[in-house]
Formats: structure tokens, sequence, C-alpha cells
């Protein structure tokens, strides 16, 4: 039986430092994306569906490191990495490095119930291809930069739907400048994102630091014992103890938030049946502590 009055989104875009100038900016694209994962929910649909919507969202709006504003590498090309897990079934599918997709986060989805579930550069190209993804010229994924930048990183989304389903997801351009092929964490189950029957978590920072500490397999192992907050304080302890910058937000699977980061600031969107609005923070001190769990 579905509750409607039972799911929770969270959605981050991306730890780093928003230019002041660009803060709103970066406030009104987490608040429009927060708005479309919550139709889904406030209408039935699964957190899967929600999770998807919310990162297209993100991907088409050139203020996040994703999809269409995603960073440069180091032959001015545009890479990037996207990812996704079905908490109940333990589903996942990932792409990485690839060029040219437009919703690299719908690709990902659709790789769930395939035999591979990574699939990078090429041949995750080729399978676009074939399933009918939005594909088009690389260059045509290059947005005008703007100036200044918002400073923002990595996207990413966690939700509960009303039959108390959880899913993750991830996407991002990478780091600017970075080595063509590149990858980091956030195609990488237990590293970037996780999803299972107690929780999901989506992260953001620097991948090479996140995946040498398992960053959001040491959140999933929190959540054994603790809430959603406790265990995102967690996964910054271990980020932390490797020096590194990012941040995490999580879903238990009571329908508690959780959000953490080391990063100078880090956007944040919730939803609930609870709040009238979806609400957007760029640093945790701006959350309700009565939000967290």
């Amino acid at each position: 039986m579905t509750d409607l009055a039972s799911w929770r989104l969270i959605l981050h875009g991306g730890a780093g430092r928003a230019d002041p100038e660009r803060a709103d900016v970066a406030r009104a694209g987490i608040l429009a994306a927060a708005a479309i994962g919550r139709r889904v929910l406030a209408g039935g649909g699964s957190a899967l569906d929600a999770v998807e919507q919310t990162i297209r969202a993100l991907e088409d709006d050139p203020t996040f490191n994703a999809g269409f504003g995603s960073v440069l590498n180091g032959d001015g090309e545009v890479e990037m990495d996207a990812a996704i897990m079905d908490g109940p079934t333990l589903d996942f599918g990932g792409v990485a490095a690839v060029k040219g997709l437009r919703h690299p986060i719908s690709v990902a989805r659709a790789l769930l119930k395939e035999k591979p579930i990574l699939l990078a550069a090429e041949g995750a190209r080729r399978f676009a291809e074939k399933i009918g993804a939005e594909t088009c010229a690389p260059e045509a994924m290059i947005a005008p930069r703007r100036s200044p930048s918002p400073g923002v990183d990595t996207v990413g989304c966690v939700a509960i739907d009303g039959q108390g389903r959880i899913a993750a997801g991830t996407s991002t351009g990478g780091i600017a400048g970075k080595a063509p092929g590149r990858i980091g964490d956030s195609p990488l189950p237990g590293a970037g994102l996780y999803a299972d029957p107690r929780g999901g978590v989506s992260l953001s920072g620097v991948g090479e630091k996140i995946a040498r500490v398992l960053v959001a397999a040491e959140v999933m192992h929190a959540l054994d014992g603790h809430p959603a907050q406790a265990a995102a304080e967690h996964g910054m302890t271990r980020l932390a103890f490797i020096a590194g910058d990012g941040g995490c937000i999580v879903l238990d699977r009571e329908g508690r938030f959780g959000c953490a980061h080391t990063s100078a600031q880090f956007a944040v969107g919730l939803a609930a049946p609870g709040l009238e609005q979806p609400l957007a923070f760029l640093h945790r001190s701006e959350i309700d502590p009565a939000l967290l769990g």
C-alpha cells in the first residue's frame, strides 16, 4: 500500500564554494530540481523516477557541473560520469567518461536490468544509441561559461517513495582540466553513492579522495546503528581523515535526512510532505537541526 505521507527527497548541487554573486542562481537551480522530484513522489511515483528526473533537471542547468554544465577536460572536451542505484533490488547502473550524452543519468538507469552494470566511453555511447537515448555531437555539450562561476560540483539525489523504496544517484562532469578518460568516485558504488533497504547516500567532492576511503560504504555501515545525520557526519570524518574536500546527503529507512560536508559550502535541497515547498541551502549551518535526523 502506498503512503503518500511518507516520501522524502534530498538532493545536492555539489560541494565547493558558490561565488556570492551566483549564490541565488545555485539556490534557484536546487529549488527547481527539487520541485520536479517532489511532483513525482507526491503523485505516487517511484524513488527511481524521482532521482532520475531530479538529476536530469540538474544536468540541464549550466549552473551545475553535470550534463550541459560540465567542466572541460584537458583536451577541452566534456566527459561525464553518472550512476543510479535501486535500494530494494541492489540493481546498479553507471556510465563513465562519456561524451555526447544529453542525460547521462538516464543512460545509467537503463543499465539497471542489463548484464553490465557500468559502461565507459564508446561502449556507453553505443549502448545509448541502441536504446534510443538522447545523443548529440560532443561539442554540443559545451555550455557557455558563466563568469563568475558558481563553483558547484557533482550533483546527486536520494529519495524514498510512498512504498518505502529507496534510490540514489549521481552525475558529474568531473574535475576541470582532468586527464581525458579520468573517472572519479561518482559512478562507483560504495564510493560516490549507494542505496539498499537501510537507506541511501550520494556524495560530491574530490573523487580520488572519496574512492580511497569508500565514503558511501562507510555511511551505509554507520546506518546499521545510527540515524541519517550521524551516518553523514561519520562519512565526513572518514573523508577528513584523508584530507578530502566534499559533502554527502543521506536518507535512512525511517525517512530521516542527513547532510554533512568538509567543503566550504554544499548546495542542498529538501522536499517532504510536511514542507509546503522545497527548501534550498548552501551550508549545513543554514539547515534547521529539526529537519535532520
